[in-house]
């Protein structure tokens, strides 16, 4: 029986990284609320591991009324200081701040949040055959990033624009030899 090779970042060990990894990553995700809250999940880790993030989402999504944008807009200062004083999420102001001021700037969008992410997609992006293939920018995150903060988001710079492309679909970045490609088990 052969190994099973997945992209090198899931550490091969961990089983909710390895969950993600083959389930969730690289999948497309549709419709405001759930881009929405990969936007803000990937702002939250901003200088973190993901595998803290991963490990807080479901707090994450109870602290945040499963990051329904029309409720995390309507935020008081009175909800601020109960997420900030939430020990089951990371509690950075800057970051909670974002947060909600991105569900206000999503409100806003003409045509939504999930249809201004997705004009971004690169489905013809290069198979990445290592490690040292995969960009943690392109002219598409820049981009991606420029419109977001155009419109009043914040913690959503290029890098971490590119990771939302990766995490939600809009590029494929599983190595060429990776599980998910290949079907291989």
């Amino acid at each position: 029986m052969s190994e099973v090779i997945r992209c090198w970042w899931t550490g091969m060990t961990d089983p909710v990284y390895i969950a993600y990894h083959d389930e969730e990553w690289g999948r497309p995700v549709h419709g405001d609320d759930k881009v929405f809250e990969r936007v803000s999940l990937e702002a939250f880790q901003s200088g973190l591991s993901w595998l803290t993030i991963l490990r807080k989402r479901e707090n994450f999504r109870a602290a945040f009324d499963g990051f329904a944008i029309e409720k995390v807009a309507a935020y008081t200062e009175r909800d601020m200081e109960r997420l900030l004083g939430d020990a089951g999420i990371v509690r950075n102001r800057a970051k909670v701040e974002a947060v909600i001021a991105n569900a206000r700037a999503a409100l806003d969008l003409p045509d939504g949040l999930s249809e201004l992410v997705w004009r971004h997609a690169d489905p013809d992006s290069p198979v990445p055959k290592a490690m040292g293939d995969v960009p943690a920018i392109t002219p598409g995150s820049k981009a991606l990033a420029k419109e977001l903060k155009k419109h009043g988001f914040r913690f959503v710079g290029p890098t971490t624009a590119y990771a939302l492309m990766q995490a939600i679909g809009l590029v494929n970045d599983h190595l060429a030899d990776c599980v998910v490609r290949t079907g291989r088990r």
